[in-house]
């Protein structure tokens, strides 16, 4: 590549993280569509790449306002007046305040939620934000994307490295006169691993309860033949085939109808050994990723739940517990239900923020860490 070329591929690509900071969702497939366009135009010209980009990296009527805030911002002219007169009903940026607009253009560019302010989003506590910016945070959320968790099976398969594949060498020296010129090899192949969510949608969960669903239905988007999802309470409901619907806020109103006792108490023990009576032995839970998402407020018997944790932490591969509280400054699990499950954890994690459920989507469900015990 051309140094001219490689400069402007680099400028562009940063255009575009501009644009993924404010909130527009370009991902790789469009960049890359974007970068296609350009590269059949005249560059040195903003009208073709303003237009380029619009019908490339947009891709619905809120990104069209912050497109053309981020393209005055960034590369500090406005080639053409914006053809909507919409307004974005968003946060407004304190830090993204763009060049003013030359006189006549009829963009509402208003709405646009600052890369600083989204940043500050990401890690405040869920429960400590306002309507608005929970919805941001939902928004967020949907784009999250869930790493599948691997498991190696003990059939081996081709590879560039590993082990001796003693048949195929000798296969193939027949063929060169028993002369092994090549010495090919071999390891074990991979298999998703199931996951099983348990979402708490208990009075004390509530500030949280949506952000899990919503990132519950992340990962069975993402894995609806390997994934189940639950909710418990005062009762198991199994919310898997709501969570198969690709639409966010449909599937999260078929969830919200399903679930008949949200904001209650929560039984712990009694859902958990519902859960593996009717569904872990069968195989939902054996070899999986199981992850419980509660403060561990247990109003049953705690001897029930710890006798519980200790069947699913012989069937699962590892147990991840998500205790929002754990974040507070000074937390201990101390309530009942956290000190019966506390031997049979293998993970301990937040869960209370946007940057903590990306975490957890990627770094623990995608299998980066590895179990021994709970971490503090």
């Amino acid at each position: 590549m051309e140094p001219a070329a490689r400069d402007a591929t680099e400028t562009l690509m940063g255009f575009v993280r501009t644009l993924r900071a404010a909130g527009v969702g370009a991902d790789t497939g469009r960049a890359a569509a974007f970068l296609r366009a350009v590269d059949t135009l005249d560059v040195t010209r903003p009208e073709p790449v303003y237009w380029a980009g619009r019908l490339t990296l947009c891709s619905c009527g809120t990104d069209l306002a912050r497109y053309d805030a981020c393209f005055v911002h960034y590369f500090g002219t406005r080639p053409a007046p914006a053809r909507t007169t919409r307004t974005v009903s968003t946060t407004v940026p304190a830090m993204w305040n763009p060049p003013a607009a030359a006189e006549g253009d009829d963009a509402d560019t208003t709405g646009l939620l600052a890369a600083g302010d989204t940043e500050v989003l990401r890690s405040a506590d869920i429960a400590s934000l306002t309507r608005e910016e929970r919805a941001e945070v939902a928004r967020l959320i949907s784009r999250i994307s869930a790493d599948r968790p691997q498991r190696r099976t003990r059939r081996l398969e081709p590879a560039a490295h590993g082990r001796l594949d003693h048949r195929r060498m000798l296969r193939a020296a027949l063929r060169t006169g028993g002369e092994p010129l090549r010495l090919p090899r071999r390891h074990p192949s991979t298999r998703a691993r199931r996951v099983v969510l348990l979402i708490d949608i208990s009075g004390s969960m509530s500030p949280y309860a949506d952000a899990l669903l919503r990132l519950a239905h992340v990962v069975v988007r993402g894995h609806p033949r390997h994934t189940e999802a639950f909710s418990v309470g005062t009762r198991l409901t199994r919310l898997t085939p709501q969570m198969r619907v690709r639409d966010p806020g449909a599937a999260l109103t078929a969830v919200a109808e399903a679930i008949p006792d949200w904001s209650g108490g929560t039984r712990l023990g009694g859902e958990l050994k519902e859960f593996l009576d009717l569904y872990g032995r069968r195989g939902a839970a054996r070899g999986a990723l199981a992850i419980i998402a509660s403060d561990g407020w247990e109003r049953g018997d705690a001897s029930l739940l710890e006798t519980q944790m200790a069947r699913l932490a012989r069937l699962a591969h590892r147990v991840v517990w998500v205790n929002p509280h754990k974040a507070q400054p000074g937390y201990a699990p101390l309530t009942a239900g956290m000190r019966a499950a506390w031997p049979h954890i293998d993970e301990f994690v937040s869960g209370h923020s946007l940057d903590a459920l990306e975490q957890l989507a990627t770094a623990v469900i995608g299998g980066r860490h590895e179990g021994g015990g709970p971490r503090a």
